[in-house]
């Protein structure tokens, strides 16, 4: 980076900082910069000064202005890559294109090999240790790491077909009636060699029981490293 301007030099140098200093009155969030904080602010309190002279439309940031403006009416795409045709609106999303070109992954994960080229895709990766589920089928109730994988099944499961037939043992909801014996035979039919868990001395007769009492060991720490006091659920 650099800049004629020492302010501008000051400013991004706060970009490469841990330091923030501008805490919110309103929540325990903070922020490297003033206008950081002021911008975070305004989404409490809902003002958005920053208003489109083309549409009227108000956002709380210039940015989000500035943005909406090329997408919206002037179509421009001012950030153009230097090895391909590929052009963006967004700077943030040219810096992930040119990654593409040189196999930059600069979000490394620090409990496998994995890296990705941004940092949402590191986030959606870090489900697969927690094991976090945070999208359920608002149908069977089933839960996946990613919305998409949650459309999917939708799709596929469920399609149009409004669920009739409810299961009496669980709040699972099935949209045919052959649905909900395969259901029963497999969740809830009684098994005559129980399974037993493999983390407690628990034993269960019942495969649906057996899953939920799995659940009970989601966010245990079983895994401890012998050399200092790190603890793992994997």
């Amino acid at each position: 980076f650099t800049s004629v301007k020492f302010s501008s030099l000051r400013r991004h140098l706060k970009t490469h900082s841990e330091e923030k200093s501008h805490v919110c009155h309103l929540c325990p969030k903070a922020f490297r910069t003033a206008t950081l904080l002021h911008n975070h602010v305004n989404t409490h309190t809902g003002t958005k000064p920053h208003k489109c002279s083309e549409c009227g439309t108000a956002f709380v940031t210039r940015g989000e202005l500035s943005r909406h403006t090329r997408y919206k009416h002037t179509l421009e795409k001012p950030f153009k890559c230097t090895i391909c045709e590929y052009s963006s609106v967004e700077a943030s999303k040219m810096r992930r294109h040119v990654r593409s070109h040189t196999g930059e992954r600069p979000y490394p994960c620090h409990l496998c090999s994995y890296a990705s080229k941004d940092a949402y895709k590191l986030k959606r990766h870090m489900l697969t240790h927690t094991g976090e589920k945070r999208y359920e089928c608002y149908v069977c109730h089933a839960r996946f790491t990613q919305s998409g994988t949650m459309k999917i099944h939708m799709l596929q499961k469920h399609g149009e077909n409004v669920p009739k037939h409810q299961c009496p043992h669980c709040s699972t909801f099935l949209s045919r009636k052959s649905d909900l014996g395969v259901h029963l035979r497999n969740l809830h039919s009684y098994m005559e060699e129980a399974v037993k868990c493999r983390d407690c001395e628990a034993a269960f007769h019942e495969r649906y029981a057996f899953l939920q009492h799995r659940k009970s060991h989601r966010n245990e720490r079983r895994f401890r490293c012998a050399q200092c006091s790190c603890t793992c659920n994997q």
